[in-house]
């Protein structure tokens, strides 16, 4: 599939309301996906755990970890990070940055709901994590847009020998795949 570019990938992770899934390593090594709530913020996925939360306990023990960003409509870009999460502010440093929790909030409600769901869950220590994504493996891609053939749209390893996907794919420098 079509990949995106810096701008785009920039312009798609500041869009309002796309959740990111974060996967992370249980004790007993099996994985475990959560959708939560993230902001991109100089050149990191931020994101804030709940002290009791397991994904949280997970990343401490384990720090590697991969973070999923789509949409489920349009041109269902996606963009994923395999990396290693960071914990910028331990469990009680809160209000060292409240600032970043209420922006987090204000991507995915209005502005005096984010307001109120502060106040209101305040007292309910969190730490904010972060995955670097100069740091981070990130692969993108996209659906096609209306100018762009569906050959090569996968990776080669994809295709069926001798389909018709195959014996048109291209790869990115628009040379011919070979085809037995």
């Amino acid at each position: 599939m079509p990949k995106l570019t810096d701008h785009e990938i920039t312009e798609f992770l500041a869009e309002r309301g796309h959740l990111a899934r974060i996967a992370t390593v249980r004790a007993d090594g099996s994985p475990s996906v959560v959708p939560v709530w993230f902001i991109f913020e100089s050149g990191k996925v931020l994101i804030t755990p709940r002290k009791h939360s397991a994904f949280l306990a997970n990343l401490q023990r384990e720090p590697r970890v991969a973070i999923t960003i789509d949409e489920d409509h349009g041109r269902y870009r996606k963009v994923l990070f395999e990396g290693k999460a960071e914990v910028l502010y331990p469990v009680g440093e809160d209000r060292k940055w409240d600032d970043v929790y209420r922006r987090i909030a204000c991507r995915y409600i209005d502005e005096a709901s984010a307001d109120y769901y502060l106040t209101e869950t305040k007292d309910q220590p969190r730490a904010l994590i972060g995955v670097d994504r100069a740091k981070a493996k990130v692969t993108t891609w996209r659906m096609p847009s209306e100018n762009e053939p569906y050959s090569g749209i996968w990776a080669k390893r994809y295709y069926d020998a001798g389909t018709k996907m195959a014996r048109t794919a291209t790869p990115a420098t628009g040379a011919k795949i070979k085809v037995n």
